[in-house]
């Protein structure tokens, strides 16, 4: 999913790094409330699975690989304002650092990843938790659906910024069949380790899966202190 330099011409590349730096922003302004002493460490757990995860790759079929996105996984684990945080560092870091996706293309993939990634992911989640049993095995299996199709989602985006500053001229139906076939199939790796990790944290420290939590921090505290004196 990385994009990397001159896949998209400047004018693309420039409006989808404007789309970038506003949600950064905008996410900063509001996970203030959420970065208390137990989410800020959380987050920087999440951040350096995230950013272990992606160096690892998973073949697909005929010599294509895949690696987690992880924006559904850290909106679950620490909320989708934190998580587009989360997701962000990591992808400033390999682009810097290790030349994953070019440095012309990180508003690019920050729109895809910190934003498509994480906001499909949670709105996904949220949806399905109003609809599936108030209980903790739920967690993960919404958590899992959220991440399965964050992963196409941010493939569609993709290929219609592609079909529109894209470096060579492809085909839409074309474009978009390879894209969505291909990251569907990614998004099933990517369902069954959100499923593991979230179901992991749910055994052992619910209280600390933002998910599980009724919505406000005030609720979140409270579900704390219960935890606790548990």
């Amino acid at each position: 999913m990385h994009v990397p330099d001159g896949f998209l011409d400047a004018p693309t590349s420039v409006t989808t790094g404007v789309v970038a730096v506003a949600g950064v922003a905008l996410a900063l302004r509001r996970s203030r409330g959420d970065l208390d002493d137990r989410v800020a460490p959380l987050a920087g757990l999440v951040a350096t699975f995230v950013f272990a995860a992606q160096m690892l790759n998973f073949p697909v079929a005929a010599g294509t690989s895949g690696h987690l996105l992880g924006g559904a996984l850290a909106a679950v684990l620490v909320g989708p304002w934190t998580a587009t945080l989360c997701v962000t560092v990591v992808l400033l870091v390999q682009a810097l650092v290790f030349a994953d996706g070019g440095l012309t293309a990180l508003g690019t993939n920050v729109t895809l990843m910190a934003l498509v990634g994480v906001w499909v992911g949670w709105l996904v989640f949220a949806g399905l938790r109003r609809v599936l049993p108030r209980r903790a095995g739920s967690v993960p299996v919404a958590a899992a659906l959220a991440a399965l199709l964050s992963v196409p989602a941010a493939a569609v985006v993709f290929a219609g910024l592609f079909l529109v500053g894209g470096a060579a001229p492809v085909e839409a139906g074309t474009l978009l069949g390879a894209m969505v076939s291909w990251h569907l199939l990614i998004g099933i790796g990517e369902a069954v380790i959100t499923f593991l990790v979230v179901s992991a944290v749910m055994s052992v420290r619910p209280d600390l899966v933002r998910g599980a939590q009724p919505p406000g921090p005030a609720a979140s505290a409270e579900s704390h202190r219960e935890a606790v004196a548990r």
